[in-house]
Order: C-alpha cells, then sequence, then structure tokens
C-alpha cells in the first residue's frame, strides 16, 4: 500500500472522474450497462489504480457463479412447466380486481424469494395477458403489479435478485461477515407486505384501463386451424368444456370434440371431456400457441396446426421485445441491417399497445418495442437468451413444457434451499450440485444450460464488483464519505442513512441497480466507519433501496419486460411506482436501524 500514498490524490480525482463519465454514459444510453461497466474497470486496470488480479477479481467471486447457476435453474424450471404448474393455475377466475390482484402477487412474492424474479415474470407475462383475454379484464391493471411483487419477493433472501447477490460479494469481498441465507428477510417481509397491500388496495385505480393491450399486431389476423388430443392423464378429463377455460376464448372456436366414430358438434359449455379426445379448434395463432402449452393437451397430429406463413413450415413467427441493452436501440429497423443480422424479417412493430405507422424500415427502435417477426428456424435457439431481445416467443411450433420431469426439478429446487438455508453449503456451490441433478434427471440439457445464462448480466456483476474494488482502494470511497458526513454527520448517523438511501434509490431508477451497488456499497461502508458506528445498517441500506427501483421502466428487467406488453407508457410507472418507492423508503429506513442498531 505504500506506493498508492504519494499518488492518492490523482486516483481519487481519476476515479470519481471516470465514474462520473460512466454514470453520464448509461444515463444517456450511449452502450449497454455491461459494456460501460466493462470499459470502466478496462480503465482502472491500464491506469494502475487496480492490479491486474483486483481488476478481474470480481469475476473469480462466487456470487457470479452462484448467479449464473440460478439461470439454468429458472430455466429448467421453465423447461418443465413447473413454473406454469405452480404460478399459472393460482389466477383461477376474475372474481374481481382487487381478490385477482391477491391470487397473482402474493404467490409471485413468495416464488421470487427462491428464484431470480426476471425468469419467474417472462413466463407470467403471455399467462396473465392469455387470463386477462379469456376473463374480458384489462392485462394493464396486472403486469405493472406482477413486476413490481416479484421484486417485492425477492428481496428477502440472498438469491431473489441480482441486486442482493452482488451485495453478498461484496461483503465477502469486504472481509465482513457472511450473510446468512435470509439475511434481508426481516426488512425485506415488511416491505413486500406494504407494498403488497398498496398493489392490492391503491395501485388498481392508478392503473391504466387498456383493454387492446398489444393483442393484435395486425388488423388483418390469420386464422388458423388445430387438433388438439386430451393426454391420457390430462387434467381435463371428467371436467366440462366451461370449467377447462376453453369456452369463450377470445379469438378463438371450439369447432367440434371428435370421440371415435363420434363428432360432438356444435359443442356446449356443459359438454364433459375424456382422454382420447380430439378437439378442434379455429382461431388466431396467439390462442393456439397457447392451447398447445397447456397442460393435459398436445397436437393430435403434427400437420394439424395448419399455418399460411410466408416462406413455410420453417420460417416460424416470432414475438420479441426489444430489451435495453440491445445494439438495435436508437437505429431504424433498415439501418440495424436487420435481415442480414438476425435472419428475419420485421413485419411489425408495437409501441405502447398502438401500431406505429409508415414504413417498417424507418422506425426507430426503443426499450420495450414489441417486433413481430417471420425468423429462420435457427433464431430461437441463437436469440432465446440473447441480450438484444427479452420475451422472445416463437408463434409457430412452440415447444410444449415437459411437465413430467416438473416435479423432479421443483423438488431439486427446494432440496437447493434447503440446504442453503439452514448453512450447510455455500450458495455457489449448492447452485451447482442442483444444476448438474437437472441435467442428470433430463429436466434440462446441456445445451439448453448453456443457453440459459444471460452473459450481460454476469458481465456486469463481475464489473460491478471490480469497480467498487477501485473505488475503495483509490481512496475514493473515504473522500465521499468525509464529504458526506461532513455535510450531515452532525445530525447523526440516520441522515447519512437517508441520504445513502435517497443516493441509491436514485442511481438504481436511473442507471443500473447493480451499479448502484457498486458504487454506494464502498461509500457507505467508509462512511460508517468514520461515524464509528456499525456497518450492518449501512450496508442493508445500500442492498433494500438499489432493489426498491420502482419509477422508472428503465430501472429493472422485469419493467421492461412488461412495458411494451401491457401497453403502458412512462407515466405509468411514475403513477404507481413513485408512491411504491415512498412506501419502501419509510419502512426500510423505519425498520433498518430498529433490526440492526448503530
Amino acid at each position: 500500500m505504500g506506493y498508492r500514498a504519494a499518488s492518492m490524490d490523482w486516483q481519487i480525482i481519476f476515479t470519481l472522474a471516470l465514474v462520473a463519465l460512466a454514470l453520464t454514459a448509461m444515463v444517456r444510453e450511449l452502450a449497454a450497462p455491461d459494456l460501460v461497466l466493462m470499459g470502466t474497470l478496462i480503465c482502472f486496470g491500464a491506469t494502475g489504480v487496480l492490479s491486474p488480479i483486483d481488476t478481474f477479481s470480481g469475476f473469480a467471486n462466487p456470487v457470479v457463479a452462484a448467479i449464473g447457476a440460478l439461470f439454468i435453474i429458472s430455466a429448467a424450471l421453465r423447461e418443465t412447466g413447473a413454473l406454469e404448474m405452480t404460478l399459472g393455475r393460482v389466477l383461477g377466475r376474475f372474481t374481481g380486481t382487487r381478490r385477482s390482484m391477491v391470487r397473482m402477487t402474493v404467490p409471485v412474492a413468495a416464488l421470487s424469494a427462491f428464484l431470480n424474479n426476471a425468469p419467474i415474470v417472462a413466463m407470467m407475462t403471455p399467462t396473465v395477458i392469455d387470463w386477462a383475454r379469456r376473463n374480458q379484464t384489462a392485462g394493464s391493471k396486472f403486469l405493472i403489479p406482477l413486476s413490481y411483487a416479484s421484486i417485492l419477493g425477492s428481496i428477502s433472501t440472498v438469491i431473489g435478485t441480482s441486486t442482493i447477490l452482488t451485495i453478498v460479494g461484496l461483503v465477502d469481498q469486504a472481509g465482513l461477515p457472511p450473510w446468512r441465507f435470509f439475511e434481508p428477510a426481516p426488512v425485506g417481509i415488511l416491505i413486500a407486505a406494504a407494498g403488497l397491500l398498496y398493489l392490492i388496495f391503491i395501485a388498481p385505480s392508478r392503473l391504466p384501463n387498456r383493454m387492446d393491450a398489444p393483442e393484435e399486431l395486425d388488423d388483418r389476423t390469420r386464422e388458423y386451424t388445430a387438433a388438439m388430443r386430451v393426454t391420457e392423464d390430462s387434467p381435463l378429463h371428467g371436467q366440462t368444456v366451461e370449467e377447462a377455460n376453453l369456452r369463450n376464448l377470445p379469438g378463438l372456436f371450439l369447432v367440434e370434440v371428435d370421440r371415435g366414430s363420434r363428432v360432438i358438434t356444435p359443442v356446449s359449455p356443459g359438454q364433459l371431456l375424456e382422454s382420447g379426445d380430439i378437439l378442434v379448434f379455429a382461431g388466431v395463432v396467439s390462442t393456439i400457441i397457447d392451447l398447445q402449452r397447456t397442460r393435459g393437451l398436445e397436437p393430435a397430429a403434427k400437420s394439424e396446426l395448419l399455418t399460411s406463413l410466408p416462406g413455410g413450415r420453417n420460417r416460424p413467427m416470432v414475438e420479441a421485445v426489444v430489451s435495453a441493452s440491445s445494439p438495435l436501440i436508437g437505429q431504424t429497423v433498415k439501418q440495424s441491417n436487420f435481415r442480414s443480422v438476425y435472419d428475419a424479417v420485421v413485419i411489425a412493430v408495437h409501441r405502447n399497445a398502438e401500431r406505429l405507422q409508415g414504413k417498417i424500415g424507418d422506425i426507430q427502435l426503443r426499450p420495450g418495442d414489441t417486433l413481430l417477426m417471420q425468423c429462420a428456424p435457427e433464431f430461437m435457439r441463437l436469440h432465446r437468451n440473447s441480450r438484444d431481445f427479452y420475451l422472445a416467443s416463437e408463434l409457430a411450433g412452440a415447444r410444449k413444457p415437459n411437465f413430467e420431469r416438473a416435479r423432479v426439478s421443483l423438488g431439486i429446487l427446494i432440496a437447493m434451499v434447503l440446504v442453503v438455508a439452514l448453512g450447510g453449503i455455500h450458495i455457489s456451490i449448492a447452485a451447482f450440485v442442483a444444476v448438474a441433478a437437472l441435467i442428470a434427471t433430463s429436466c434440462i440439457t446441456p445445451s439448453q444450460a448453456r443457453e440459459a445464462v444471460d452473459w450481460s448480466v454476469l458481465i456486469t456483476i463481475g464489473c460491478s464488483l471490480g469497480i467498487a474494488n477501485a473505488i475503495s482502494q483509490s481512496g475514493a470511497a473515504n473522500f465521499v464519505a468525509a464529504g458526506l458526513v461532513g455535510s450531515v454527520g452532525e445530525f447523526g448517523p440516520m441522515a447519512t442513512l437517508v441520504v445513502i438511501y435517497a443516493l441509491c434509490v436514485v442511481m438504481a431508477e436511473t442507471l443500473h441497480h447493480n451499479a448502484a451497488v457498486a458504487i454506494m456499497f464502498p461509500i457507505a461502508l467508509a462512511a460508517s466507519e468514520q461515524l464509528g458506528v456499525d456497518s450492518a445498517p449501512f450496508i442493508m441500506t445500500v442492498a433494500i433501496a438499489s432493489a426498491c427501483a420502482f419509477a422508472f421502466p428503465i430501472s429493472y428487467q422485469t419493467h421492461l419486460i412488461v412495458y411494451g406488453a401491457g401497453g403502458y407508457r412512462f407515466r405509468d410507472f411514475l403513477r404507481v411506482g413513485l408512491p411504491l418507492d415512498a412506501i419502501a423508503a419509510a419502512v426500510g429506513l423505519t425498520a433498518i436501524p430498529m433490526l440492526w442498531p448503530f
């Protein structure tokens, strides 16, 4: 450390200037957060602020490996239909907005405590849209709460969100006592309870009522014909058509039921279904795909799903939502050379539930735009988990979940959680053991496991850990903390805690939640040292404040997933999210000093 003393002043100035430059680049969306943070980290290494080992030490942190493994576990639950079995059934019939909100938000929040929230929202979004269509209610009343509920639930454990896991990595990196599995639970549960009450009783009146959120991408919706067989072990056996939710489906009509040599038509709502029945449907492609993914139904024959897409069956139709990190942002479809890069043709673009007029090639793309594309057969394999798109879904030939392995995958997840919660094994090791078990039991294939990892998230977290090192080792953290303590320290540690919370929220809303953690963690740690108080409440404040970002759609992946799907506008998030930000802050700043005293 001796060589650092002479150069401390310039390192502080350089570090603060470089961090400010990185923040500006992310605010102006000059590049994706992972690229900005990688460039920043490289600059710290190249200038000697960090040694080569310290520069890349973040990527060696076990937390980064754990997050990668959790992506695979979430993908396995999706591939086996376990998420659909656990969450897809809970909505039931529409019995009023409040009751339906309870049935959706509470299970989502509970499951988000043990799974990364982004895959849950990605899976539930089309389920909620379909449920809203079937019940002739507005999906826009439920999709923002879906995103918010997943965040509220994720802050109760160390594995629910990458924000908390990044804190776990920084705590280990700083040599502090390691966090337990339920470390944030005391305050996380309180915030989740207050937030869910807000979503159930207040938020519905503040949410838009858009019945026509982007379901119709084209006024001339094609009609498809499909024949689905009721499987031998189908839960639909013995149910009526109405009980099976096969009546009054939007854009779908049950033409007939073929039972052996008998043809039942017209089909009454009280008609009982039996195993082996062939159900013949006519309707729009989106609803037919929902049928194909329904447990207990399978295509009667591969040729039964009739399409008239240009290029035939080898060029499926795909809907995808442009992500915040996509290189497409700011470019027109024509400028992006879309056809050559993705081997796909954009047919229509949706933005905020409205079809954009004019030539497709002249539309400048934004985060949250929904694209309807005609694609090459390998598009889903190459881009389903790409950072370029959210919610990429194939509209023809969609793969049916492997429901037979659903209970196995759920059992493996539960075993992993129990082992970690009981303190028997580190989360990174437990997660990789779970991945090995999922592959060994055919819940997910090795290729699917590789594709499931969101590398941009891992790069962002690895770089964030390295940047936190630079802020601490350069002396910048002590410098900023000294200024902070000098400004508000005379009012006590509580005043400093409030300022830190506010700074974290602002950065999480406008930049990236992991970037907020990286910048504020060393500053909060230094502030606690200068005040001579315990660091625990300051660290917990950074974790909670950086995770509780609800007002801006760009602050979380989950927000962007529902942004386009629900036909929302920016002000919709402000209208609903700002009060929730205030609730989380009030509960957090009240509870944290009581649970973790200074």
